[in-house]
């Protein structure tokens, strides 16, 4: 078993990191971290990551959305099997391989690793054109899978190297970015894949493999970022790997608790996302371009929110605003669920932004995405501030097995109701509910996130 973290710094009032003057409290320049706003500097520092992790966004999800229109138009009465299983196939990896990735994360230098996945993409994509063109689904789908291996790796090595290039009160503003980024390029992404690949699988082809080679002339311009524990011999028995990833990590009480509430909000999101469809179909009778009208507004609440968190807080990693976006998360999506209920047929953009209740809903959507963001970049910048150095990387990838084990927890259940008949409205009223509970519960759990 890997070695347990040491006792987190206690937490300030209210859940706030208290950044001593001890390595993990210091920037990359060693000076003492101060609660001071980040400078425009931030955006500077990472840009080359944050345009690495965009682009990654961008093709991870035109590549599933292409697939969904390959399957659904190829595959006959399989079609919407296949296409409900590509979210499993690409998530697998998350949860099978999470433990190695943090490990190989913290055991060699990251941008060097960096430079590899991304070199990987490449191929994989030009694996994906193959596929595409020749309208293969076995091999489709084993590109699906390559791409959750892609993302596996990348996630702990993007999160865990932002201390290395920002000083503790840019930590916010750097997660931030990152979270604005990666929600924009899951738009871009699911707009294109769809498009792209309705006009023709080769422009879907071209398009995978340009966005490869750009996301890694952008990770070139990465700046070094030691090995944070380079004695550490891999572990590749997968399994026993992850039993004890995620029993390391709850050891430190403060660090399984963020990661419990980050779950949480990948959980509450994948549900509201999956709703969205039937609900703009179904509820509001509407056309698919109502449908990117949405997407399009919860992509920019989550970049506002998130964004929006490090201006708030003043720079200062602070869990003091978690409970009150929980408490945000639950009564938008209580009133999201009941002005579509209540607006009756909107069945074109031009419908949708002419009447009232349209307004209502583009308002609670944008809301309720807001404050999503300002509920889980704190979190992020505190799961790295209270992680040890040398096992940071270990400590994100157990964020990101629970957080793909929720994903599939929501979906399931989401399935489940859909399969009693149970529509948008009682999803996202449960939802609702079940926020403001945890809004509650986190106001008791400040001090130890």
């Amino acid at each position: 078993m890997l070695p347990g973290p040491p006792p987190p710094t206690p937490p300030a009032r209210g859940g706030e990191q208290a950044l001593s003057p001890s390595p993990r409290g210091r920037g990359p320049g060693g000076g003492e971290a101060t609660s001071a706003s980040p400078n425009r500097s931030t955006l500077a520092k990472i840009t080359p990551l944050l345009a690495t992790q965009t682009l990654g966004a961008i093709n991870d999800n035109l590549f599933k959305n292409a697939l969904v229109v390959l399957v659904l138009f190829q595959a006959g009465a399989q079609g919407p099997a296949l296409a409900a299983a590509s979210g499993g196939v690409f998530i697998a990896p998350y949860i099978l391989l999470s433990a190695t990735a943090g490990q190989l994360a913290d055991r060699f230098e990251k941008r060097r690793m960096i430079l590899w996945v991304k070199a990987a993409e490449i191929a994989i994509m030009a694996t994906a054109a193959a596929a595409l063109l020749l309208g293969s689904i076995p091999l489709l789908f084993l590109v699906l899978f390559a791409l959750g291996v892609h993302a596996t790796i990348f996630g702990p090595l993007k999160y865990a190297i932002l201390p290395d290039h920002l000083p503790p009160s840019e930590l916010l503003a750097g997660n931030g970015l990152i979270e604005a980024g990666t929600f924009l390029g899951i738009l871009a992404g699911t707009i294109a894949g769809g498009a792209l690949a309705t006009a023709s699988p080769a422009y879907a082809a071209a398009a995978g493999l340009v966005v490869a080679v750009a996301g890694l002339a952008t990770a070139r311009a990465i700046r070094h970022a030691p090995a944070s524990a380079p004695g550490l011999r891999i572990d590749w028995n997968v399994l026993a790997a992850t039993a004890a990833l995620l029993r390391t990590a709850r050891a430190d009480r403060p660090v399984w608790h963020s990661l419990l509430a980050i779950s949480w909000f990948w959980a509450v999101g994948a549900t509201v996302l999956a709703e969205l469809p039937v609900m703009v179909r179904d509820t509001l009778q509407a056309d698919g371009h109502v449908l990117t009208l949405l997407l399009a507004l919860f992509s920019i609440g989550v970049g506002a929110g998130s964004i929006g968190a490090s201006r708030l807080l003043r720079g200062r990693a602070s869990a003091r605003l978690v409970p009150w976006a929980a408490l945000g998360l639950g009564l938008f999506a209580v009133d999201l669920a009941l002005a579509v209920h209540s607006a009756g047929p909107l069945p074109t953009p031009a419908a949708l932004l002419g009447a009232p209740a349209g307004w209502r809903i583009g308002f609670d959507l944008l809301a309720l995405a807001a404050c999503g963001g300002l509920y889980s970049v704190p979190l992020y910048a505190l799961l790295q501030l209270r992680s040890p150095e040398d096992r940071r990387a270990r400590t994100i990838a157990a964020n990101n097995v629970v957080n793909a084990v929720a994903i599939v927890i929501a979906a399931a259940l989401t399935a489940a109701c859909a399969a009693a008949g149970l529509g948008p409205m009682p999803v996202l009223l449960a939802t609702g509910a079940l926020n403001l509970a945890a809004a509650a519960l986190l106001v008791r759990l400040r001090n130890t996130l």
